[in-house]
């Protein structure tokens, strides 16, 4: 294939680490991969983080780095048989001194007795594994593999690194005035962080039109333009509408502003943690089942993953605008933390201090207290300045 003819993704895919955009804190002068490729010596990693963010390209640039032979499987399309092949390749790499990087993709798809095939060939040397995951490799990886390897997190792109992508690819395919600056803007905040995803955007747009602007921008995503920055201010007016709307049981008016949230890229682990929250304090003890409803979905998001999360997302906003509501924990709490500031220095009373000594008894301490379910003191349990 004629190098004009690969896909733009795929042409602007980095060489060295110098070349890499994003990553600082994998990628800086005393970070972990550059002592990779500093010392030369390979070491297994699980490459953990959204799609786009560089995982296969880091790989490449370890194995081109440390003089390795790159060998890359898919777990969603490779079985046993392609595994044994590769480590019989890597056996003949071994006798002629040559290592054998093998890249796994999508590792997480692999069951346990695939998974386990790796060990003993990781643990030998006879290959350095790299397996790339979008999934938390605590729950997706077998613990054993996990303890030879080093996990690394990689981070979604920021606004302004998919910019950097997009403007260096402009520059490569000679075409820097091509798009204006509004559009070049809708086109990173479209990505989601996934430099693959606006480098696909990208080259659509510019088959389109020879001027790209923001709504051929629209064309070419498919996708109307969220007026949605996750760090700005509409960020926060559609969250605190979805909870207002729960908090005013509107179940149509709270999933509208979720799906909001969700088309435009919003992490799914921070709208479940805000219904946690939400299930304690504007529910709390009208529904005591909508506090483990929350948590049980912030944990299935968690392990799941999108798209799949999407159901469980849905599944407990409606459940929680739904829900009878109650501020009685709000207000329980707004009063005893007035309480313990104006109190702040009171004296614990005797009659509920403990008494481990003869002495301390002789002086009252847990006098008149009994050790038995619901027992009321007569003197009460609050400090004596705070007494009713």
């Amino acid at each position: 294939m004629e190098r004009n003819r690969e896909p733009l993704a795929e042409r602007m895919r980095p060489e060295t680490l110098d070349e890499v955009i994003g990553q600082t804190h994998l990628l800086g002068n005393a970070e972990i991969l550059r002592r990779i490729v500093k010392q030369k010596e390979p070491v297994s990693l699980i490459l953990w983080g959204p799609p786009g963010t560089g995982k296969t390209t880091l790989a490449r640039i370890i194995a081109r780095e440390v003089e390795a032979e790159f060998v890359e499987l898919s777990a969603v399309t490779s079985g046993k048989k392609d595994v044994e092949k590769v480590i019989e390749h890597a056996r003949q790499n071994w006798n002629l001194q040559l290592r054998t990087v093998l890249f796994v993709d999508e590792i997480h798809r692999f069951n346990k007795a695939q998974q386990d095939a790796f060990l003993p060939h990781v643990e030998s040397g006879l290959i350095t594994l790299i397996g790339a995951t979008t999934e938390n490799p605590s729950f997706e990886v077998i613990t054993p593999l996990l303890s030879r390897t080093r996990v690394l997190v990689l981070q979604p792109l920021a606004k302004d690194e998919i910019l950097k992508i997009l403007k260096r690819a402009l520059k490569l395919l000679q075409q820097t005035k091509a798009v204006t600056p509004k559009a070049l803007d809708y086109l990173a905040e479209l990505s989601g962080g996934d430099a693959r995803v606006a480098l696909g955007n990208l080259e659509l747009a510019l088959s389109f039109h020879e001027k790209v602007t923001p709504d051929i921008v629209k064309a070419a995503a498919q996708k109307k333009v969220p007026g949605y920055d996750k760090k700005g201010d509409m960020h926060y007016d559609v969250i605190s509408a979805f909870i207002k709307s729960m908090r005013g049981s509107d179940v149509r008016a709270a999933l509208y502003y979720l799906s909001r949230m969700i088309d435009a890229g919003e992490d799914p682990k921070f709208i479940a943690r805000r219904m946690v929250i939400f299930a304690s304090e504007d529910i709390g003890l009208a529904g005591n089942g909508a506090l483990a409803l929350a948590v049980a979905t912030f944990q299935a998001v968690e392990r799941v993953g999108m798209p799949e999360s999407n159901y469980i997302l849905y599944h407990c906003a409606t459940a929680l605008a739904r829900s009878e509501k109650s501020r009685e924990i709000t207000d329980l709490m707004s009063e005893a933390k007035a309480l313990a500031k104006q109190y702040a220095d009171a004296p614990v009373p005797l009659h509920i201090r403990n008494a481990p000594t003869e002495l301390m008894k002789d002086l009252g301490y847990g006098r008149g207290y009994k050790w038995q379910a619901d027992f009321k003191h007569t003197k009460g349990f609050l400090p004596d300045e705070m007494a009713a």
